[in-house]
Protein backbone atom coordinates (compact mmCIF):
# COMPACT_ATOMS: atom_id res chain seq x y z
CA UNK A 1 0.00 0.00 0.00
CA UNK A 2 1.29 3.45 -0.87
CA UNK A 3 1.90 6.08 1.78
CA UNK A 4 -0.95 8.59 2.08
CA UNK A 5 -0.62 11.91 0.29
CA UNK A 6 -1.58 14.37 2.99
CA UNK A 7 -2.59 17.99 2.91
CA UNK A 8 -0.12 20.67 3.85
CA UNK A 9 -2.38 21.61 6.78
CA UNK A 10 -3.90 18.47 8.33
CA UNK A 11 -4.81 20.39 11.49
CA UNK A 12 -7.06 22.67 9.45
CA UNK A 13 -8.80 19.66 7.91
CA UNK A 14 -9.29 18.10 11.35
CA UNK A 15 -10.62 21.38 12.75
CA UNK A 16 -13.07 21.65 9.86
CA UNK A 17 -14.41 18.12 10.38
CA UNK A 18 -14.74 18.29 14.15
CA UNK A 19 -16.28 21.77 14.26
CA UNK A 20 -19.30 20.76 12.16
CA UNK A 21 -22.70 21.40 13.73
CA UNK A 22 -23.51 17.69 13.86
CA UNK A 23 -20.34 17.04 15.88
CA UNK A 24 -21.14 19.81 18.36
CA UNK A 25 -24.64 18.37 18.82
CA UNK A 26 -23.36 14.83 19.44
CA UNK A 27 -24.44 13.58 16.01
CA UNK A 28 -22.48 11.75 13.33
CA UNK A 29 -20.09 12.61 10.53
CA UNK A 30 -19.39 10.37 7.56
CA UNK A 31 -16.39 10.47 5.26
CA UNK A 32 -15.06 8.22 2.54
CA UNK A 33 -12.27 6.00 3.88
CA UNK A 34 -10.28 6.70 0.69
CA UNK A 35 -10.67 10.45 1.12
CA UNK A 36 -9.58 10.30 4.77
CA UNK A 37 -6.53 8.27 3.75
CA UNK A 38 -5.60 10.89 1.16
CA UNK A 39 -6.22 13.85 3.45
CA UNK A 40 -4.56 12.81 6.74
CA UNK A 41 -4.27 9.02 6.81
CA UNK A 42 -6.48 6.50 8.58
CA UNK A 43 -4.21 6.18 11.62
CA UNK A 44 -4.18 9.92 12.31
CA UNK A 45 -7.96 10.16 11.87
CA UNK A 46 -8.48 7.26 14.28
CA UNK A 47 -6.23 8.98 16.83
CA UNK A 48 -8.30 12.16 16.54
CA UNK A 49 -11.55 10.24 17.00
CA UNK A 50 -10.18 8.35 20.02
CA UNK A 51 -8.78 11.50 21.64
CA UNK A 52 -12.30 12.96 21.68
CA UNK A 53 -13.80 9.82 23.18
CA UNK A 54 -15.92 9.25 20.07
CA UNK A 55 -16.64 5.98 18.27
CA UNK A 56 -15.96 5.10 14.63
CA UNK A 57 -17.25 2.32 12.42
CA UNK A 58 -16.38 1.46 8.84
CA UNK A 59 -18.97 0.16 6.42
CA UNK A 60 -18.99 0.08 2.63
CA UNK A 61 -15.89 2.24 2.32
CA UNK A 62 -17.32 4.91 4.61
CA UNK A 63 -16.06 5.93 8.03
CA UNK A 64 -18.89 6.91 10.34
CA UNK A 65 -17.92 8.81 13.47
CA UNK A 66 -20.42 8.81 16.31
CA UNK A 67 -19.64 12.07 18.05
CA UNK A 68 -20.72 11.01 21.49
CA UNK A 69 -18.69 9.36 24.23
CA UNK A 70 -21.69 7.35 25.47
CA UNK A 71 -22.02 3.63 24.95
CA UNK A 72 -23.18 2.21 21.66
CA UNK A 73 -25.22 -0.84 20.81
CA UNK A 74 -25.23 -2.43 17.37
CA UNK A 75 -28.80 -3.40 16.59
CA UNK A 76 -28.27 -5.30 13.32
Amino acid sequence: MNAPVTRANPEGWIEQIFSAKSVLKGGVVRRSAKWVELEIGHERFEQEVRSRGFHMIECGGQLVVICNAGGIRVIC
